[in-house]
């Protein structure tokens, strides 16, 4: 193995170990009362994104006082099957102030090392300082606020756009400036929601319901620009935070299947198939397949939760398998073989599929595996991508020799088209740059597919002819989302006459995660292509439908 293969196989264990977390400060003295939900082998979720509620009661409260409000809440019933935690925050002096309990704030945030979903109740006074104060210097940070029966906020003072629900006494007046700080930006960001319950009598149980339904389980924030997620970060470090989907499958029209299967000598198989609304019933070889491959050591339910695939599949009604290709410490491993093993009992079980449009992709070591099988099960798969993965020198994901070889062996009488997603500030998988390409995993990745499409292998970058990839592609865009503060997206392909063969979207100062909007632009991609089951020759329709 390779010094920079042992470099990637070491980075990459060491950012998915929670174990490796530093030490954490304390929260806050004025945290009364802590409560977490946390249920090891619950089939429903991984620990992806879950939810972290900070409630400021209406005054001090003490422990019993707060454990009876959060039971008033009645948090547990809508929560079941998520992994949950709450904090109840009273004022640090006799009543909440900007100065001290924003203070206060900062620490619990920073106390909770990663923060991705962040939701906050305010109730009466609490609700007050969430309107006058949170919103408006935290709510870049928040992913949605309840608030009920609190005063708005002062004529000056506008929120960052925030989901928010408010009910209560008051509740149409103290939605003002959160309409003027959403309404503008909802066309772009849907999950921009501000939401009004009229019922003045409601319990908190109720509106906590209500609060759920319609706001808090719709999204989740975080942040990857500049650092991955999952390494930390402090209050203010880095900018807005991404609104993102959460994904509850029936919300986007999507039942999900567990299944695993028996390996005689083995650990079980395992996959999770996900069905959007009319797929079940749909006309034979009509419904497109896309298999999801999670990252190294992940919980084999991520690419689903955090890749945007399922929430596009309820949309563009295709069908979903994700798979725990690697093997884990109760389930058995897949490895490219059983990948493909999978895929035609899946052929064979649900006659709707059609095997003329198989797609695959994944994150990280599954975006390398995705890498491989588009080369070593080009029969299979009518395009493969990944996202923060290329080809690397670890045989425990890819055997770069044999995958070149292979390449090399096909070149000119294979095609697959290869669409390559990555963040420009990944440190993991560092991408090009002037001065360090030479043995660039995502380099020798699109080296691969040039190679096996029969285009010209461009081995030597010019920054100077593309200052972000090094050399001239076809189609190059510039797109700026409404994430973040505006996250940016730069693509370009690479065309075999007409036919885009290689794709590549680098998410600017991004690191090394998904970025939700690139599944539509990676699905986009992929529904130009097909495969003919007969010839096994690939078909490229630009239209894609």
């Amino acid at each position: 193995m390779n010094k920079k293969a042992i470099v990637f196989l070491g980075a990459l264990v060491s950012l998915v170990c929670a174990a490796q977390r530093p030490q954490l400060p304390p929260p806050p003295g004025n945290v009364v009362f802590t409560h977490r939900v946390m249920v090891p082998g619950d089939e429903t979720r991984s620990f992806n994104m879950s939810p972290v509620y900070f409630v400021y009661p209406d005054g001090r409260l003490d422990k019993d006082g707060a454990e009876k409000l959060i039971k008033e809440l009645g948090m547990a019933e809508p929560m079941a099957g998520n992994h949950w935690s709450v904090f109840v925050v009273n004022p640090v002096g006799d009543q909440y102030e900007e100065g001290t309990d924003f203070e206060a704030f900062k620490k619990l945030f920073d106390a909770q090392y990663t923060v991705t979903n962040l939701k906050v109740i305010g109730i009466g006074q609490g609700a007050t300082f969430v309107n006058q104060t949170l919103a408006s210097k935290a709510g870049h940070a928040i992913a949605g606020i309840l608030s009920i029966g609190g005063k708005p906020a002062h004529a000056k003072v506008n929120p960052h756009p925030v989901p928010v629900l408010l009910a209560g006494k008051g509740a149409a007046k103290a939605a003002k400036p959160y309409l003027a700080a959403n309404q503008p930006l909802e066309k772009a960001e849907p999950l921009l929601k501000t939401v009004v319950l009229s019922d003045a009598k409601a319990s908190l149980g109720e509106i906590f319901r209500q609060a759920w339904d319609q706001v808090f389980s719709r999204n989740y924030r975080f942040n990857n620009v500049g650092h991955t997620w999952y390494e930390g970060a402090k209050f203010g470090e880095y900018g807005t935070y991404e609104l993102e989907p959460y994904m509850i499958p029936g919300h986007f029209g999507v039942e999900r299947r567990i299944v695993t299967q028996e390996h005689p000598g083995s650990k079980d198989w395992l996959w999770y198939e996900y069905f959007p609304e009319g797929t079940q019933a749909a006309p034979a070889k009509s419904v497109p397949l896309m298999v999801l491959l999670h990252g190294n050591t992940n919980d084999p339910r991520t690419q689903a939760e955090t890749s945007g695939f399922i929430e596009l599949a309820g949309e563009e009604k295709f069908i979903v398998v994700e798979m725990e290709w690697q093997g884990s410490e109760t389930h058995g491993t897949m490895g490219h073989d059983g990948v493909e093993s999978v895929i035609y009992q899946l052929l064979e079980k649900y006659p709707q599929i059609d095997p003329s449009r198989i797609y695959a992709e994944g994150l990280s070591a599954g975006s390398i595996t995705a890498t491989a099988l588009g080369i070593k099960k080009s029969h299979l798969f009518a395009a493969v991508g990944g996202h923060s993965g290329g080809i690397f020198a670890v045989a425990r994901f890819c055997d770069e020799n044999g995958l070149m070889d292979e390449a090399l062996q096909k070149r000119g009488n294979v095609e697959m088209p290869y669409c390559s997603v990555l963040g420009t500030a990944d440190k993991v998988v560092p991408f090009v740059s002037p001065d360090d390409y030479v043995g660039n995993g995502y380099l020798k990745a699109w080296n691969a597919y040039e190679l096996m499409n029969g285009v010209p292998v461009v081995k030597d970058l010019d920054f100077q002819v593309d200052p972000v990839f090094g050399f001239a592609l076809s189609n190059r865009q510039r797109i700026v989302t409404c994430k973040g503060d505006g996250i940016a997206v730069e693509t370009g392909e690479v065309l075999k006459g007409n036919v885009p063969v290689v794709k590549i979207i680098a998410v600017m100062d991004y690191a090394h995660w998904n970025f939700k909007p690139t599944a539509r632009m990676m699905w986009d991609y992929f529904i130009q292509f097909s495969r003919d089951p007969e010839t096994k020759r690939l078909v490229y329709r630009p239209s894609g439908r």
